[in-house]
């Protein structure tokens, strides 16, 4: 469980952290910046939704054998 809370937190800050940088070291436009971070940041919450759910998935289907087991 801390792996997956360490691999998604560690997802998240560098997706932030890469869209700073971008942001600070581009030689693009501003209109072009900002358009690229907003596809990051969407990106990013694409990615992390989708590995909740599946997380969650995970879940109930370990809830459910131990429940079977009861």
């Amino acid at each position: 469980m801390k792996s997956i809370e360490r691999f998604l937190g560690g997802f998240v800050i560098g997706g932030i952290l890469g869209s700073l940088l971008a942001l600070l070291l581009t030689p693009a436009s501003g209109s072009d910046v900002r358009r690229r971070v907003k596809d990051n940041i969407l990106y990013v919450k694409s990615e992390v939704q989708i590995a909740a759910k599946e997380r969650s998935e995970e879940l109930k289907k370990e809830l459910a054998r131990l429940q079977q087991k009861a």
